[in-house]
């Protein structure tokens, strides 16, 4: 017969050993463990969920003539993805700094986008946008959000100083020198062509051409009305390289503008630095004639004489220090968002699906 110790000290190594295998087997099981087909990612906690993503690939990729291949579609979703993880970490440090869009802001921008539709054509282009009111007002809410957030973080953060401007003008004094006049233009681009693809903020599309023609009286209506014409391009222009930037086209040479865009020069030509043409077709060619494709019209922000700009000239200036401050904002934008990347905890479950996947 055993001693009591001796059975005892048996009884207490089985447990032991029990305990062990059952973390073991516990540990096993996490390192196993999948995630809900439902959820790409998470950013410290935070789902995102795989129906914001199919959202917005049917936004950038609408219906297309040609089918994608499996690994075009999947590079698609995964930038979409990565964009929204890094909208998601911009979102979190928002609200750490309570700097999230109140009520009152949402409400007020989103009336300005229903200004210039009833009730009806505004539920229609929510409904081809496949989204709700709520889920509309939180992409405002999101996008002040972001807004706030760059503002306070990065663009109050920068100065430019006149030495600053001093010093770039003389390492770059050719580049003010123009050996012919140029002219600083803004466009606003309405297409007669229907496009998946939609590049202002009001989500704003003509998809025929009274459908063009009636889009351009409504925006001359609000230049007429005195609105900027950069928030109106913002808004409503449908050129995908300019709307963003409130349709600057930068400075154009005389003779490229001259020769390739006859009509345009002839109309800015004539006119004095912020005044905007009349409405201009857009013409491609068809055969041995042209088709109208849509409708323009164009703000003449400024005019440059031929010859050497100087540093005492306050549109040199002005000219230097969006220049500097755009460069700057870029540089500190890059390192802020990779600062909040380094301290934010990403699970992209999609990624590692994917490479799960290409590895068999």
């Amino acid at each position: 017969m055993s001693s009591p110790s001796f059975t005892a000290n048996t009884r207490s190594g089985s447990l032991l050993c029990f305990a062990l295998a059952f973390a073991a087997l516990a540990l096993l099981a996490g390192c196993n463990q999948t995630h809900s087909a439902d959820v790409l990612a998470t950013v410290n906690g935070k789902q995102i969920m795989a129906s914001d993503v199919d959202r917005l690939y049917k936004e950038n990729v609408g219906d297309t003539s040609q089918t994608p291949s499996p690994e075009q579609v999947s590079i698609v979703r995964l930038n979409i993805l990565h964009s929204l993880i890094d909208d998601e970490i911009l979102q979190q440090r928002a609200a750490k700094l309570n700097l999230v869009a109140t009520d009152e802001e949402v409400n007020a921008k989103l009336t300005d986008y229903k200004a210039p539709y009833t009730e009806e054509e505004f539920n229609q282009k929510l409904k081809e946008k496949n989204l709700t009111l709520d889920e509309f007002k939180r992409d405002i809410r999101r996008t002040l959000t972001r807004n706030k957030l760059i503002n306070k973080e990065i663009e109050s953060k920068i100065t430019i100083t006149d030495s600053e401007i001093a010093n770039y003008y003389n390492q770059h004094k050719s580049e003010f020198n123009l050996i012919e006049p140029q002219y600083h233009l803004a466009e606003i681009v309405v297409t007669n062509q229907p496009s998946a693809q939609i590049n202002n903020l009001q989500n704003s599309k003509a998809t025929s051409d009274a459908d063009a023609k009636k889009k351009m009286q409504m925006i001359r209506n609000h230049l007429d009305s005195g609105e900027e014409f950069a928030s109106v391009a913002m808004s409503f222009s449908e050129d995908p390289s300019s709307s963003s930037n409130g349709g600057d086209l930068g400075f154009i040479l005389e003779t490229p503008l001259k020769t390739t865009h006859p009509d345009v020069y002839a109309a800015v030509s004539k006119l004095k630095a912020g005044e905007t043409t009349e409405t201009l077709p857009l013409y491609v060619a068809d055969g041995a004639s042209k088709k109208i494709v849509g409708y323009a019209v164009y703000q003449l922000i400024e005019r440059r004489a031929a010859g050497q700009g100087q540093l005492s000239d306050p549109r040199v200036q002005q000219s230097i220090r969006q220049l500097l401050r755009d460069s700057h904002a870029q540089l500190l934008q890059l390192a802020y968002d990779e600062m909040l990347h380094d301290e934010a905890k990403v699970h992209n479950y999609l990624a590692e699906d994917t490479l799960r996947q290409g590895a068999k």
